[in-house]
Parts: structure tokens; sequence; C-alpha cells
């Protein structure tokens, strides 16, 4: 078993954390997205989408899209729980793994790709004006999280789950196209300082 790994980038860090959270260890190839390897004949023979991360088991079964991998793990480790247990809290963590998803991690890629020099030749054509409705999604989903976080310590309650992965790993992409959470979200500062802090976080 290996995980085509990507440095930096959002989503293999988001599985990275979720390894780190399960006390897993997964062989890493790391696969250079400044280089476009993630294009190569190769690499897109694994993974038409052309996206990483990438997990390949002993058999040669490969298990593309971050949640998917994760989803995985969580099947043949489910201790601890980080889908949730329970009919409602298993919804509760999918509705809102969900939300930041499209809510939230889509908008900031959407901010960065179309706005961003280092990705002119990556995402052609950009559209500025793409980046700037998206700015404002970004803004108006940050306030639900802070009001979802006003009410609970972690995004769906009183325990650590994937949706606060996904969550962490959305805000700290934000420094890339320079958002800023901003000042009236104190309870997502709060939670950003709790869930830095845990080991996982620099995984």
């Amino acid at each position: 078993m290996k995980l085509y790994d990507g440095g930096r980038a959002p989503n293999p860090r988001r599985v990275r954390i979720f390894l780190a959270e399960k006390g897993l260890s997964v062989p890493l190839e790391q696969v250079d997205i400044g280089k476009f390897e993630h294009k190569t004949a190769e690499f897109t023979a694994k993974n038409p989408m052309q996206g990483i991360p990438v997990l390949e088991l002993d058999d040669g079964t490969l298990i593309s899209e971050s949640v998917a991998i994760c989803r995985y793990f969580e099947e043949l480790h489910p201790a601890p729980p980080l889908f949730g247990t329970g009919a409602l809290e298993r919804a509760a963590v999918e509705m809102w793994n969900r939300r930041l998803d499209l809510g939230l991690y889509s908008s900031i890629a959407a901010v960065f790709r179309h706005s961003h020099p280092a990705m002119a030749e990556r995402e052609v054509p950009q559209v500025p004006d793409w980046a700037a409705a998206n700015r404002d999604k970004v803004i108006h989903f940050l306030r639900i999280l802070d009001a979802q976080l006003a009410r609970h310590t972690f995004v769906t309650g009183e325990t650590y789950t994937v949706a606060d992965i996904t969550a962490l790993v959305a805000i700290d992409f934000m420094k890339l196209p320079r958002l800023t959470i901003p000042e009236d979200c104190s309870n997502i500062v709060r939670w950003h300082a709790l869930v830095s802090s845990r080991a996982s976080a620099v995984a």
C-alpha cells in the first residue's frame, strides 16, 4: 500500500491529518505538482481526474478523492471514530463536511486559481470576476461557520471529526489567496487555535 501525496496541497494534507489522528502510517510517494507530474500519462492512468492524493492498495486497486480515502481507513480502523457514531452524528458530520467542501474549500480554491499569478498557466482562462465573487462567498460561509462554533467546541459538536480536518485545511489554505478570517468571527479564531494545537495538524 502507498499514498501518492502532494506535499503542501490541501487535499493530500487532509488525508495525512486523518491518518495521524488514527495513528496510522502509510508509505508516501511524492507527486510534484509544480513539475506537472500529476499530468503525466503514468499518473493519469492511476487517476484520470489527475488529482491527488491517490491510495494504491497492495493488489493494485486505486482509490482517489481525499474523503473516499479517509472513509476507507475509517472502515478498517474505526477507532477513534472521525465520521461520527450513530445515525444522527454520522449525518451531522456528513452534512458539515459537505458544506465545508462546497461552501468554503471550493470557494477558496476558486479565488486562488482565478487570482494568483502562480496559477496563470494552470487555470486558463483566469476569470478575475469569478475570484471576486468567491471572496464574498468565503466571507459569507465563515460567518455561518462562526455561528455554528459559537454553540460547539468542534464543528459538529464536542468531538473532533473529519469536518474539523476539512475546515482546518480550508482555512489554512486561505493564506495563499490572502484571505483572512473576519474580525467578528472570534469563535473560528478560538477553534482554529485549538485544532492547530493537535499533533496531527503538522502532518
